[in-house]
Formats: C-alpha cells, structure tokens, sequence
C-alpha cells in the first residue's frame, strides 16, 4: 500500500528466483504507484543451494507427484524479505496471496519465525469485501492503468522460478478441462521434442549434485546454479516434468495444479538411483519416512520450524555415503537411468552373483529362510494369543 497516514513510506522488494520477468519495468511500474526505494534481489544461486538441495536430498515429493517448486521458494523469497524490513528500520511487511491458497501460510509462517509484523491485504474487510476475485482486480488494473500478464484470454494464474512454473485458477479450476496447449512454457510438448536422447552424467558428493556431463557434446556445468539451469534446459527440449494433479491444500480444500519441473524432475531420478546404490537398507526406509515429512512440512510452510531443523538434520546425515556418478537418458517427456558407479557402492557384483560363489549364497539363503521360519511360525501365533481380546493368562 501507498497510503501515507497509515503506513507511511512503501518499500518495494522483488526476489529475482529465475523467473522471466522484466525487472527494469517492474521497478519504474513500483517507483510510478509510489515506493520509495525498490528492492531487486538475485536469489537463485542460495534458493538452489539452500533450499532446492535440502529437497533434493529428501527426495521432497508431496502426494507422491508434486515437487514443491512452488513451496520452497516461498521461505526462500520471505527471508530475504524480512532482511530487507529489518536493515530498513520497517514496520510492517507485506504479501499479496490470497486467503483461499497456501502462500499465504507459506509466506506469514516465515515472517512471523523471523519479523512479528505482517500485513495479509486479501484478509482485510475493505480489501476483499471490494476485490472479490482476480477480474475485479484486472479492471481495477485496466482502470487506473497499472499492466498485469493475466487477461482475460489467459484465464489462469502463473507462478514461476528457477524450479518450476505452476498453473492455477481460471478455467483450470474445472478438473475435467485439458491443458490448453498454449499454456505451458518451460517444456516442449514431449510429441515435438528432438528424435535423438540426450545422455547424461551427473555426479553426486553427499547426496548433492556437484558435476553435469553431456556425454556427446563433452559440455559440463559445475557449479549448482549452472547445474540447475542446463539440466532445465535439457529436460525442457525433452518435455520431461509435466504433471497434471488435484492436491490437498493444508487449509483444508482440494485444487487443481498444473507443473512443469524439467530439471528437478531428472535431479529426482538421478539421487533416487545413487542414493538406493550407497546408502543402507534400514537407514533408507527411515529415511524415506523423514522424506514424506519433510515434504508436508514444506508444502505446509514450516521451513523455519523446530521439527523441520530436526529432520533437515537427519536427511543430511544421511547422505554423507550419497556420492558417485549416473549416467542416464532424456529422452520424449521422459528420464532413463543407464548406469551407475560409486567409491562408497554397497553393491557387491561378486556376491549378488549367480555364477559366483553360488555355495555360500545358498548356504546362507537357508540359514536365513531358517530363522523366518522360526519367527514367523513359532514366535508369531504367541503374540497373536497374547494381543486377543480372548487371551487370559
């Protein structure tokens, strides 16, 4: 808000996570309507490094589908945002989410683990009781001359970052309509993509991708923001990373997403695929379990929480024997794993062999199949007995 009896100065802050967007207009539109400094902040590399590789590692899937391109960039862009108020002396800061989606816990959830102040325009009473949805917004815009990208041609809304871009609202709110085939724009329609595969390797050191190899071209990209942007570009060529889903909001309401993720989703099967290479059986199923968590806690906006420190923690001590090279295939809409090599494998070719030392295999196959049997048969109906509601001692 611009309004000086209230709220005194504005200041403006834009964090700049990769999306395409014209921040010289963006900055003379916020000087025109009234702030009195304008923050453009470049985030990409730490939203990467800080908060894109915590998920990776995790192997962070919300409902089995979603990436959370859109919820880890949100603590990501508040941190800063809250720096920024705290360096400036302000009062207040501010979002624009509205009251129906998860940004706005995403954003308040940050600001109030950080800075105690927010102001939530689309709750206030005068705001909403006079905006009731985005077309009033878009004619109050059109009035009073301030350019939007929505119209009323492209009836959706649009997030987009170095992650992802995501589709919502509009004629995407009726979960029976197609994609319109205009809407995407960070992937190729997987029907149009190049008839000859892109064959990757990516390197990994604890669980995090430090090298990417094209191996026909010989091109490598080393450092994580580089890393991140080509692997995007190839998934793009391709098609890779398009989902179209119905998901739970955690205030309690079910909505319709459309998203495009080409490089997190080949980042996604190449960590899975090094990661199940080195790490211990008993150690991954508990780990998988603090995946899922960490997922909801993301999705929820608790990335400055006590329980998501804990279980940051955890998966990260995990992936200290997470290291080695996979060598895969991107090929229309879809990743290919080729091969793998680690120092710290725990695959072991001699003994998984069924040429190889085939005696001791079997010798302990029985001694094993021995000891299920025992549980399973004698230990088993004992405690079946004593959990009865019949059982009497």
């Amino acid at each position: 808000s611009t309004h000086e009896p209230l709220f005194g100065k504005t200041l403006l802050y834009i964090a700049n996570i990769g999306q395409h967007e014209d921040f010289d207009a963006a900055r003379k539109k916020a000087e025109k309507l009234g702030a009195k400094k304008v923050f453009i902040e470049d985030l990409r590399s730490e939203f990467v490094q800080e908060f894109i590789w915590p998920a990776l590692q995790a192997n962070a899937v919300y409902e089995d589908r979603y990436l959370l391109g859109t919820s880890i960039a949100r603590p990501c862009i508040a941190r800063r945002q809250v720096q920024i108020a705290r360096s400036e002396g302000a009062q207040y800061v501010s979002h624009g989410a509205t009251g129906k989606g998860n940004d706005q816990i995403r954003f308040e959830l940050t600001c109030y683990a950080l800075y105690p102040h927010v102001i939530a325009p689309w709750r206030i009473p005068e705001f909403y009781s006079r905006f009731r949805g985005r077309k009033d917004l878009m004619e109050y815009a059109e009035t009073h001359g301030i350019p939007v990208p929505v119209t009323p041609r492209a009836p959706w809304s649009m997030d987009a970052n170095l992650m992802h871009i995501s589709y919502e609202s509009g004629i995407l709110e009726n979960p029976k309509n197609h994609a319109p085939s205009d809407l995407y724009q960070m992937t190729t329609n997987p029907e149009d993509s190049p008839n000859e595969p892109d064959v990757l390797e990516i390197d990994f050191a604890k669980g995090v991708p430090v090298k990417v190899t094209h191996v026909k071209e010989g091109k490598s990209k080393d450092t994580a923001l580089e890393i991140f942007c080509y692997l995007n570009e190839i998934g793009g060529k391709h098609g890779v990373g398009r989902i179209d889903i119905v998901e739970n909001r955690f205030i309690g309401m079910k909505s319709r997403g459309i998203y495009e993720t080409p490089g997190g989703t080949i980042l996604l099967h190449a960590h899975l695929d090094i990661e199940t290479f080195t790490m211990d059986r008993e150690v991954r199923k508990i780990k998988q379990g603090l995946g899922i968590k960490l997922s909801e806690l993301i999705y929820n906006g608790f990335w400055y929480s006590p329980e998501c420190e804990f279980v940051r923690h955890c998966i990260d001590k995990s992936q200290e024997n997470v290291e080695g090279r996979v060598q895969l295939s991107v090929f229309k809409g879809q990743v290919y794993i080729l091969g793998r090599e680690s120092p710290k494998s725990l695959y072991n070719e001699e003994l998984v062999s069924s040429v190889k030392s085939l005696g001791y295999i079997c010798s302990n196959s029985q001694q094993y199949i021995v000891w299920v049997k025992i549980i399973h048969f004698s230990f088993m109906p004992k405690i079946i007995r004593i959990l009865s509601k019949d059982h009497v001692p």
